[in-house]
């Protein structure tokens, strides 16, 4: 229904109004810059950027990429480690109605074509160190790019194909057109690391990604004020969308690494007077470890985040003596969420430790059998999502939108429960279920134990196939620098805390384990590695 005042609205008018309700990805910069003009907005090495600057360089780029051609619902990826170049981008694809395509840096060429080609990318820019990557991707991909952009962050040769993005960020032609995003409009296509052979590249529209900012900086006490560090890769949607595009749209400060070097983030944290600081557990880990804690003063952080697995009670007990003004949040959550879905903050850290805690402001949360009945408290089933958040589906995948969205909710895949008092809890991955002997094993149970032994500084548990148990439990293990460990010992050191059933069959000592640039560790390669070690053992 009309309401009554707007029955004779015309056109123009209809669309003035709609303009000035609008607010999207890309009005964010702005409306800071407005608000803080002189303030720094990012800082990259000896780029020093103002929220007046990073605005301008926003529009400048626009412009460029309107005058090479690129309209609303093209696709450009983007291929490079964190650099203020980045965000850039980010904004001024939306400004244009551009969907960004961010690009794991890990992946190989032939990975890389499979997303260019499936995305539909028409334009691609790549840091100069990945363009070798990139033009062979482009080459398997037989992409028709209109566009080629370098981000020169070494010395790189590029071939005069290659745009430098520095010569649209000085681009002074005509400005790009005002285009019009609507609230469900695609606005980013993100590829999820996933379980499957294949991606599936999850749709985010502006709804989804303006809902989950004011969801992030509600639930994470985020402020103006705040001066971040950013070191996961920005490809991956916790970085950008949980941390930095909230700091923009908060007007707070942030600090660009290439990557989460310890060393690097802990000279950060004093040199710039940092006060928050996001990274998954395995990160949090490798800062306790460094030499250079002992020699920097980290007084200053006081906003802790981690995501991507549980932080074992151990390494948590750790991470508040060695920073003591810090107070630490539990983010959980997944690509389609746009990432965030539930939080556990400070306060419930020791009486909740390893829980999700519960839903954030705009979600609704359930644990559900397979036939979609919630479960009582307790109960283990499947993780189930509603909210503005969530994806508008799975680009060019009808039948895995449908499956993941069955029932009017979105399914996780995360198995889980709830207690008593409605805080969530994640048992596993339902693909990491170890089943063993007809008993369920969640490997993070085995985990937290194993986190307990003095000597160990990282551990993951997987399960493999057995000729008579069907799968086998099995713990890869690194031990802290200076100690050893046996198998022998670590699997006694469990048979003692837990079950028959829940200990390891099967220990491995490694010196590392694999994990992708999001600091997850990749189950997956591990049962890969050692999917035959019951038949080599036996």
């Amino acid at each position: 229904m009309i309401p009554s005042g707007t029955r004779e609205m015309t056109r123009d008018t209809a669309a003035d109004v709609a303009r000035a309700r609008r607010q999207g990805l890309a009005d964010l910069p702005a409306r800071s810059a407005r608000r803080h003009p002189d303030r720094t907005a990012v800082v990259d090495g000896g780029v020093r950027l103002t929220y007046a600057r990073f605005d301008e360089l926003i529009d400048r780029v626009a412009g460029a990429l309107a005058a090479a051609g690129l309209t609303a619902g093209d696709r450009l990826g983007i291929l490079s480690h964190n650099c203020w170049q980045f965000p850039v981008l980010t904004f001024a694809t939306a400004r244009i109605g551009v969907v960004l395509v961010p690009v794991n840096f890990m992946l190989t060429a032939s990975e890389i074509a499979y997303i260019l080609d499936h995305s539909g990318c028409v334009a691609f820019v790549a840091e100069d160190a990945l363009v070798p990557t990139a033009e062979q991707a482009v080459a398997l991909a037989g992409s028709d790019l209109a566009l080629r952009g370098v981000i020169r962050l070494g010395t790189g040769q590029v071939g005069p194909q290659w745009t430098d993005v520095e010569e649209w960020c000085a681009y002074a032609g005509p400005p790009a057109p005002e285009v019009a995003v609507g609230d469900d409009d695609p606005i980013r296509l993100m590829y999820t690391s996933g379980t499957e052979s294949r991606p599936k590249g999850a749709l985010l529209t502006s709804r989804s990604l303006m809902w989950q900012y004011t969801s992030s900086i509600v639930a994470g006490s985020m402020e103006s004020r705040d001066v971040e560090i950013h070191s996961m890769p920005f490809y991956h949607c916790a970085q950008l969308d949980n941390f930095f595009v909230p700091d923009v749209y908060l007007g707070a400060t942030s600090i660009v690494l290439r990557s989460p070097d310890p060393a690097a983030i802990l000279r950060a944290i004093e040199a710039e007077g940092a006060t928050k600081l996001f990274c998954p557990p395995t990160v949090w880990i490798s800062l306790l470890r460094s030499p250079v804690l002992d020699e920097v003063d980290v007084s200053t952080l006081t906003k802790g985040y981690y995501g991507a697995s549980a932080m074992p009670a151990e390494i948590l007990a750790e991470i508040r003596a060695r920073f003591p003004n810090l107070r630490l949040w539990n983010f959980y959550g997944q690509t389609e969420m746009a990432p965030l879905a539930t939080a556990l903050p400070p306060e419930d850290q020791d009486d909740f430790a390893g829980s999700a805690g519960v839903p954030v402001l705009n979600v609704e949360t359930r644990v559900v059998d397979p036939d979609g009945v919630e479960l009582p408290a307790g109960e283990v089933g499947e993780i189930v999502h509603r909210s503005p958040h969530l994806v508008l589906g799975y680009h060019a995948d009808p039948e895995r939108t449908a499956e993941a969205f069955r029932d009017g909710w979105f399914h996780s895949g995360d198995l889980g429960y709830a207690d008593p008092t409605g805080r969530l809890w994640v048992v596993d991955r339902k693909k990491d279920m170890i089943k063993t002997g007809g008993e369920n094993v969640a490997g993070r149970e085995v985990e937290e134990v194993l986190y307990t032994h003095e000597d160990l500084e990282e551990v993951a548990v997987f399960g493999i196939a057995h000729p008579h148990w069907v799968e086998a439990v099995v713990a890869a293990v690194v031990p802290r620098a200076g100690h050893t460990v046996t198998p022998d010992a670590v699997i006694a050191f469990c048979r003692a805390r837990m079950a028959g059933y829940k200990t390891p069959k099967y220990v491995v000592v490694l010196d590392a384990l694999p994990k992708n640039p999001s600091g997850k560790i990749l189950k997956r390669s591990l049962r890969d590695t050692y999917a035959d070690l019951a038949a080599a053992a036996r």
